[in-house]
């Protein structure tokens, strides 16, 4: 039995209050905690050890750039040496929404719902060489189950710091055909949020379905957008301030996630790893791979595919780390996945048994996109591999791509292959264009220029698995269902 939405609602005014009790002298957890990775046996806890216990607010400075002592006009340019002024003497720490580190300890009590003692693992100590963050993995669980997490801190000197108290679901094992509800988000621009006092809409109306995991697809901020993260301190700004924000904190104590990065939070717009360029100062792509993976709870891995009981497997994929340069000439050599992860992905959904298989890409295989973009696998300059992909997938019974990255959402099916593509579309309204509602192709089924976020649901039906997914707007209103019966 699904745990239903009055309970839920219940933890988060538990958690809630939970959240408040913060020692007056800290560590705490301002950015609350994330829980990721989630299998039917095992969990990630994220956590980061914070000075103080809120994020600073708008009377706080903003950093000023500009290029060689100048403005930057026109198109981007890379040739141009970004230049950071900090007003007032202020530094990453003391600026508009920033939550500073600090040193400390931590650790996670967790326990089945249903009853049983508390585990703990050992205190550990966050490591500032990774922003102050600890994560934890949490081993032999049991499939199916609904567990309450508990992440206690400790100053060095062994004084009580703020406690945070949480939950997540395990996923069922592969044997056993059970329901299982999921959401998917893109485009998480901090500009564009659309809740007073800081946040997304869309994460009080997930959690009213009671989702068993959910996907950021990518772009879960813009390091080269406002206040543009030219160093690393910079950078992880950036996931301070994002995730400190009180509709953040509350949606991911509660639900377990799983983390995709695309070019935004990677580095900058359309990038690869060889990509040139002084526009992002002293900040590198290496640097941005790194940040994100201690900003997320996160395995060995960036691409991974997970089983969610008898009847969903989801394959979760990297498109930055692997890819050849966007301008390169197509042909068999030009990939985004790079061939390593190809092979994995064609080996592991040819073993896969599961009856609904879904590829949860960054960006579009199907699209269709904008003629000027030329960075995913639906523009003509990945065209070979996008082919092959496509090609792929049709020969697979009952597989469905779900992508992020594009500013609307859509339905597509490709003309000639038939695979079939959901779209989430952005976090909010206001970060919602790029397409306009009139540019309906014979490809779409489906054609929004709006935010909101895609849920997915598996289910049997009369002893049938079935797949819905319903596209919602950022006020959880349903503006599209498909209902797609196993084969």
């Amino acid at each position: 039995m699904r745990y239903g939405v009055k309970i839920v609602l219940l933890m988060l005014f538990c958690c809630g209050c939970a959240l408040q009790k913060a020692h007056s002298s800290g560590p705490f957890q301002a950015s609350g905690i994330k829980i990721g990775e989630v299998t039917d046996t095992e969990a990630i806890i994220w956590t980061r050890l914070s000075a103080g216990p809120r994020r600073l607010g708008t009377d706080a400075p903003m950093p000023r750039v500009s290029y060689d002592g100048r403005k930057k006009k026109g198109k981007n340019r890379p040739d141009a040496g970004a230049v950071v002024a900090f007003p007032g003497g202020s530094i990453a720490e003391t600026l508009e929404g920033a939550v500073g580190g600090t040193t400390g300890r931590v650790r996670v009590l967790y326990k089945a719902q249903t009853g049983g003692s508390w585990k703990q693992t050992d205190w550990r100590p966050v490591d500032p060489q990774k922003d102050y963050t600890r994560q934890f993995r949490l081993t032999n669980l049991s499939p199916k189950t609904k567990y309450l997490v508990r992440i206690e801190s400790q100053a060095d000197n062994g004084g009580k710091g703020q406690t945070i108290e949480g939950g997540f679901r395990t996923a069922p094992g592969p044997d056993r055909a059970e329901k299982v509800v999921f959401t998917v988000s893109t485009g998480q621009y901090y500009p564009d949020q659309d809740v007073p006092g800081g946040g997304y809409k869309i994460y009080g109306q997930m959690l009213k379905l009671d989702p068993d995991f959910f996907v950021h697809t990518g772009d879960i901020l813009y390091y080269d957008k406002l206040a543009k993260a030219k160093s690393l301190p910079l950078a992880r700004r950036h996931w301070w301030r994002m995730y400190s924000l009180p509709t953040n904190v509350e949606f991911h104590r509660q639900v377990a996630s799983y983390f995709m990065k695309d070019d935004h939070d990677t580095w900058k717009n359309d990038c690869w790893p060889t990509m040139k360029g002084k526009d992002m100062g002293d900040f590198t792509f290496k640097q941005g791979q790194a940040v994100f993976l201690e900003q997320v709870p996160m395995g060995e891995k960036t691409w991974r595919t997970y089983r969610w009981g008898k009847d969903l497997q989801i394959w979760l994929v990297e498109g930055r780390d692997f890819r050849s340069p966007n301008p390169m000439p197509d042909g068999p050599d030009k990939t985004i996945w790079g061939k390593q992860q190809k092979r994995w992905f064609k080996r592991t959904v040819a073993e896969s048994d599961a009856t609904f298989k879904i590829l949860i890409s960054p960006t579009p295989i199907v699209g269709p996109d904008r003629t000027k973009k030329n960075d995913n696998h639906a523009n003509k300059g990945f065209t070979h591999e996008g082919d092959e992909l496509r090609q792929f997938i049709s020969k697979q019974k009952n597989m469905y791509v779900v992508c992020g990255d594009r500013h609307w959402q859509y339905v597509s099916q490709h003309a000639e292959t038939g695979v079939r593509e959901y779209c989430c579309g952005p976090a909010s309204n206001e970060h919602a264009g790029g397409w306009k509602n009139s540019m309906r192709y014979p490809e779409h089924k489906y054609l929004n220029v709006t935010g909101g976020f895609l849920a997915g649901t598996v289910e049997r039906k009369d002893g049938k698995p079935t797949l819905t997914f319903r596209h919602y707007s950022v006020d959880g209103k349903i503006l599209n269902e498909d209902r797609l019966p196993a084969e």
